[in-house]
């Protein structure tokens, strides 16, 4: 496996593999996106456009199989920054955390060890004092909820991360089956460096 990093504009070389990348794992439950190339080209460019987006990406055999983003909260998306601003929150200490993403064949190798150690590494190396990220929540009887579906809450836990009750956003995507977008709640998550 070859790893890579990559700050900023270096982000857009790898637009297109990372594109794909997130239409194939979020395709799966919770997320259920049913994305496409042109949304994601664009959605990337946040990440390229901030001087301190962040990616760390695995490729096995030259195809890019995992990758983990971030970015300066204050170069997010505002219906990523509205909670926090509600909350009064200094947005220029908060490292948020974009995907973490694997296919299904790398899980279990401690990749996403990895993908948080790299994160939460540029975030700290950067002046950061607090990193986040959100995840959706569907609720605990989903029709499409796999019967063996293991939620991420205890390895974020271990990890130092707790989720907050107080700060949700949601954001709007074409669920699997859908003709239109709807708003999902995501939740964050939060832990102070």
């Amino acid at each position: 496996m070859e790893f890579i990093k990559k700050v900023g504009t270096e982000i857009e070389s790898v637009f297109e593999d990372l594109a794909k990348l997130r239409i194939e794992v979020f395709h799966d439950y919770p997320y259920l996106y049913e994305g496409t190339l042109d949304y994601e080209l664009e959605y990337l460019k946040t990440y390229a456009n901030s001087e301190k987006g962040f990616l760390f990406a695995v490729y096995d055999q030259g195809k890019i199989v995992g990758a983990t983003t971030g970015i300066p909260l204050k170069d997010e998306t505002e219906e990523v920054q509205t909670p926090f601003i509600e909350q009064n929150f200094p947005l220029d200490k908060i490292f948020y955390f974009g995907e973490s993403i694997l296919l299904k064949p790398y899980r279990g190798m401690g990749l996403g060890h990895r993908f948080f150690d790299e994160r939460e590494t540029f975030a700290k190396d950067n002046g950061f004092q607090i990193t986040t990220f959100c995840s959706v929540d569907r609720g605990e009887n989903h029709p499409l909820k796999p019967i063996d579906y293991r939620p991420n809450d205890v390895f974020w836990t271990k990890r130092g991360y707790l989720q907050q009750s107080d700060l949700v956003c949601e954001m709007s995507w074409l669920d699997i089956g859908e003709t239109e977008s709807t708003q999902k709640p995501l939740r964050f998550w939060l832990k102070n460096l």
